[in-house]
């Protein structure tokens, strides 16, 4: 009997690197790097041809004399320092084809076996596959054979991490994200800010301890000076930036006033800290050192790559780390006065890089050029790679109506651009456990879920009726979150039978509706200005 493990090929090397074995049929491939090209009796339109020899399992001996395949350099029948050639006579011999799998950029990220002829299944490499293109392979008899994986030093930087700090998704992916990449043995680092805002969220860093280590940056005109803090939880380093600009009531970003008006000072201090944290705080008694790879999020982030780049590694610092910038929200970029340059402590040749000119239409009078700097703008044109919150989103700043300006820079990169679906955290979004809940339920029994409708009607002072239709909203008062067209039909909607809960913060506009519609409609509405994780798990329960 015949069987074939096929491993996701990520590259050639990994190719090479994996041997896939099972039963009697056996699979080779040379071990030799910097390829000859294939001969044109290697390939079939297009395709690379794989010969497969039968191996007698007892005595290891192949049915042919070599007990090759066609892609073998480093067998005894072949000179591996010449290319794979298919022997004329070998033309009729069972074989299978590699097709490519391409990315949306070209590039190819993998192959399927394909059956020279006959009604075969082709056998999908794409498939049944773990995260980092590593298959751990059984052979049919169970054994477990060993995992070979590929371990990083992975820093996380960004404006806010659930539990510590959260406004929306944002704060639950830098939250849990690291947790489950943490659990596949990587290192992990997450660098935010240390809030201090003078509520019962300031507990959320009772545990995380001074490091004693301080350090002053330049920048906006003098040295800064900072703190570390930190925790280790969950296979993670958690270490904040400390510096009486995070320490102010409101949410990470502004107060009910609007933005801070100083925030890129604020995040600007964040981006230094972060390139600095793997150099000098020694985690668990080692520094991760500079061989990193670091997920910048939004613009909040965005000055690191460009620090790598201009800083760094002109000095031979951090010449193997990378940088990868996660775009969460491309509306909201970091934009400021061009003269503000020069407070970010960049090279003045850099310039250009978060040059930003905006368009005539947009300036605020007949005298005003435009000029002025972006830092998200920046992290696109100076990160390793790009990566959006889903695949539709990764299109969707590449055109005129989602780009805000940036699409045409964004298109320029999308060799380098992809989308990955949000996750969540599965544990914690579990409603056969969740601690928020008052009665849990699950896909095989739902009769909790009419408890926690109960529940929320009560906690919120609404009419307690198990019959009535109840709608949830939990999110950011964005424009780009459609609260503007909420807000036009809540009248018809609150005309019908039902009641309606919402629970988020941001433009200041929508939170004084929300407060307003309460009070119109007492019976029916319920929003809820701020943003409450055990509410926000209440309402999806109920």
């Amino acid at each position: 009997m015949e069987s074939l493990q096929v491993t996701r090929l990520l590259s050639w090397k990994s190719f090479l690197n994996t041997a896939a074995k099972a039963g009697t049929t056996r699979f080779r491939a040379t071990t030799q790097l910097g390829f000859p090209p294939l001969s044109k009796k290697a390939t079939k339109n297009g395709f690379l041809m794989i010969r497969r020899s039968f191996t007698n399992a007892s005595t290891g001996s192949g049915s042919s004399s070599g007990g090759t395949d066609a892609v073998s350099g480093n067998i005894s029948s072949h000179d591996s320092s010449s290319p794979p050639v298919e022997d004329e006579k070998d033309e009729n011999k069972p074989g299978y084809l590699l097709g490519q799998e391409k990315d949306g950029s070209g590039l190819v990220i993998g192959f399927h076996f394909i059956p020279p002829s006959g009604d075969h299944e082709v056998i999908d490499s794409s498939k049944d596959i773990d995260g980092y293109g590593v298959k751990k392979i059984e052979d049919v008899e169970g054994e477990d054979k060993a995992q070979t994986r590929v371990s990083y030093n992975i820093v996380f930087v960004t404006a806010e991490a659930a539990p510590y700090s959260k406004t929306g998704g944002l704060g639950d992916v830098c939250g849990s994200l690291p947790v489950a990449l943490a659990a596949r043995g990587h290192r992990v680092m997450v660098v935010s800010p240390r809030y201090f805002n003078g509520t019962a969220a300031d507990e959320n860093f009772t545990l995380a301890k001074d490091l004693g280590c301080c350090m002053k940056i330049c920048c906006f005109g003098g040295e800064q000076e900072i703190a570390f803090f930190h925790e280790y939880r969950e296979g993670v380093d958690w270490v904040f930036v400390d510096h009486p600009s995070y320490h102010r009531p409101g949410n990470p970003y502004g107060d009910i006033n609007g933005a801070f008006g100083d925030n890129q000072f604020r995040y600007t201090l964040l981006c230094y800290a972060a390139c600095e944290a793997p150099l000098v705080l020694p985690l668990g008694g080692f520094t991760y050192g500079e061989k990193c790879i670091f997920l910048v999020n939004d613009w909040h982030a965005g000055l690191v790559p460009v620090l790598l780049a201009s800083k760094y590694r002109p000095h031979g610092v951090y010449k193997d780390a990378r940088s990868i910038l996660v775009i969460h929200n491309l509306s909201h970029q970091g934009v400021e006065p061009a003269a503000t340059y020069k407070n970010l402590g960049l090279p003045s040749e850099w310039y250009g890089a978060l040059e930003w000119v905006f368009p005539t239409w947009a300036r605020t009078h007949a005298l005003d050029t435009g000029e002025a700097v972006n830092v998200l703008k920046g992290a696109i044109v100076t990160a390793d790679r790009l990566l959006t919150v889903s695949k539709g989103y990764s299109w969707e700043i590449t055109t005129v109506e989602g780009g805000y300006g940036l699409h045409e820079i964004l298109s320029s990169r999308k060799s380098v651009l992809n989308g990955i679906t949000n996750g969540i955290d599965i544990t914690e979004w579990n409603p056969s456990s969740d601690e928020h809940i008052a009665s849990h339920y699950s896909i095989d029994d739902l009769s909790g879920k009419v408890q926690c409708k109960i529940a929320l009607q009560k906690e919120l002072g609404l009419p307690i009726r198990p019959d009535c239709p109840l709608i949830g909203f939990i999110g950011r008062l964005d424009y780009q979150k459609g609260i503007d067209l909420i807000r036009l039909a809540a009248p018809e909607i609150l005309a019908d039978d039902i009641q309606f809960v919402m629970l988020g913060s941001g433009d200041p506009q929508f939170e004084s509706w929300m407060r307003d519609t309460e009070a119109t409609y007492k019976d029916k509405y319920r929003g809820w200005v701020g943003f409450n994780v055990p509410i926000s798990h209440r309402i999806t329960a109920g």
